[in-house]
């Protein structure tokens, strides 16, 4: 029974002494190669791969679009008729001048013509040139063929409803907003999207300097346990003493294990926010965070944050951008429930030319009247009177203005010699107005709700600042503590070695040291990733993060 005493502490102590061999890190599954990779490179590749700043961006272009077509109301419009007639008419009067019971007319015509309205005072205009070329068979006709020609003017202006604003200018004012709306939402779009790639970036960097940490307190734990293992050796140190240090190296290995795995996270969620497609090579490469020169902004005031803020925040400029729409609409309403008043005028010139017809035979009418006339003439001259003339019916010819061809027609229209002018005005009312004035009622009630909105985003706001200045200073003074205190866990560790190397210490205050150090490198580096993140989420809140970044927005 003795015996058997003395041999458990051998086994045990030889047990100890079996040194538990080091193990290397395994390779993450799926990498081949690595990359450095800066924070500016990272949001140039996020900025690029991004699915919905794309859409924003295709929905500003749109809204420019739309402007332009809302413009196009204003252009002028180029019109023309034209029209060849033939006509056969069945004419059983003797005075439709057809003997043959057919009278057949043809015309040619072309009528080109400009409209539009103006920019200006809701005024709108049409502009028209009719010219003709017409033949008969008219037995009556003095022209044959005969030009006519018609130069005209119509302007309509509005005196009230539509006099400085109407659906028009309107719509136009509407895709003019539009497009500052779109805009600010393409930038709102694009701060969160740096500020997301930048916190992304620090937690990259975070993993890849934390697995470093507790790598480096793998090989501290493993450089000790080969001092103590010499010593026991020695029989400076008990065999327990390297129970302790093997202990302590199998917890650092898991944490080596653990700040592995969460370094392939924090790099997957960068590279899908970075690469476009699921069979992009840089999936199977190692991100290597590369930290450049700090370029960021001082931390203002809180009086200038907030002044920054409100001034520049997309989220307030949307807001007012929607009240300003909305106005629009109210005065598009109040012009609508306006009574509708319009000046019109309307000037005309025209022309006349043909062929003159020589008549061949005594004229229908007076051939028809002979007999009488020379009845008549015979009771006068019995009576003593004189006798009555012929009666002509145009028998007397046309007036040489109207003969000749085309040209004849067209000298008319320049001297004006046949015009017509036309003035007046137009006057509606709508009794009661029910649907105009509900319009007016409707955006007033919804300026109302802007109103309170943008009391309500300006509150945000007021919070938001105030959580992310206060977030980026704790952040900066827990950074400077971290340093100060891995600095003096650094001393505490190095003195305590030289301690247990002088024999005034132990294992074990070393074995804490050490721990202590550790944590206190694991504090700094997080420290440092919550500081580069709470700088980004301050400069998201000032609404200055494309100026930090020197992002142009195009």
């Amino acid at each position: 029974m003795k015996n058997r005493s003395l041999i458990l502490p051998l086994v045990l102590a030889a047990s100890a002494l079996a040194q538990t061999p080091a193990q290397e890190t395994p390779a993450r599954i799926g990498i081949f190669g690595e990359a450095t990779l800066t924070v500016n490179e990272v949001i140039e590749r996020v900025l690029a791969a991004d699915t919905d700043l794309v859409i924003s961006r295709i929905a500003k272009e749109e809204a420019a679009l739309n402007l332009r077509g809302a413009r196009g109301v204003f252009d002028p419009r180029l019109g023309f008729t034209g029209r060849q007639t033939r006509a056969i008419s069945p004419a059983s009067s003797s005075l439709a001048g057809a003997p043959n019971g057919k009278l057949t007319n043809k015309e040619l015509l072309a009528d080109p013509s400009l409209s539009g309205a103006s920019p200006w005072l809701g005024t709108t205009y049409r502009l028209n040139f009719s010219s003709a070329r017409q033949e008969t068979d008219n037995s009556f006709a003095t022209l044959n063929p005969q030009y006519l020609t018609t130069v005209g003017l119509s302007l309509t202006q509005p005196l009230v409803r539509g006099l400085f604003y109407d659906d028009s200018r309107h719509r136009i004012q509407v895709a003019r907003t539009n497009v500052d709306l779109t805009d600010q939402q393409f930038r709102q779009r694009l701060i969160e999207t740096v500020t997301r790639a930048v916190q992304a970036w620090w937690e990259l960097d975070f993993a890849f300097r934390n697995l470093e940490v507790q790598k480096e307190a793998v090989r501290l734990a493993e450089r000790q346990d080969a001092s103590n293992r010499r010593q026991v050796e020695q029989g400076l140190l008990a065999p327990v003493d390297i129970v302790q240090t093997q202990t302590l190296l199998a917890t650092y290995q898991q944490n080596v294990y653990a700040a592995q795995s969460n370094l392939s996270t924090a790099e997957n969620n960068l590279k899908i926010l970075m690469l476009p497609a699921r069979n992009d090579l840089m999936w199977g490469t190692a991100l290597i965070p590369e930290r450049t020169a700090d370029s960021g902004s001082a931390a203002p005031t809180l009086d200038e944050a907030l002044k920054l803020a409100l001034a520049g925040r997309p989220e307030i400029r949307q807001n007012s951008i929607a009240s300003d729409l909305n106005k629009l609409d109210t005065r598009l309403a109040r012009e609508q429930a306006k009574p509708q008043v319009d000046l019109f005028a309307n000037v005309s010139a025209n022309g006349l030319s043909g062929n003159q017809i020589i008549q061949t035979g005594p004229n229908p009418f007076s051939a028809a009247f002979g007999p009488i006339i020379g009845q008549i003439n015979q009771l006068s001259a019995l009576n003593g009177l004189p006798p009555l003339g012929g009666i002509s019916f145009g028998s007397g010819g046309v007036p040489p203005i109207f003969v000749g061809g085309y040209g004849q027609s067209l000298g008319a229209l320049r001297t004006g010699s046949f015009t017509t002018a036309v003035a007046g005005i137009n006057f509606s009312l709508p009794l009661r107005n029910r649907a105009a004035r509900a319009q007016v009622e409707i955006a007033a009630a919804e300026q109302r709700r802007l109103g309170t909105q943008q009391r309500q985003v300006e509150m945000f706001v007021e919070q938001d600042v105030r959580n992310a200045l206060q977030l980026s200073a704790s952040n900066a003074a827990r950074l400077e503590a971290a340093r100060t205190a891995r600095g003096y866990a650094q001393q505490q560790y190095e003195s305590e070695q030289r301690q247990f190397q002088a024999g005034t210490s132990s294992v074990f205050l070393v074995l804490q040291r050490q721990t202590e150090l550790t944590t206190a490198r694991t504090r700094e580096v997080r420290a440092e990733a919550d500081s580069g993140e709470a700088a980004a989420n301050l400069d998201r809140a000032l609404a200055r993060t494309l100026t930090t970044r020197n992002i142009a927005v195009k």
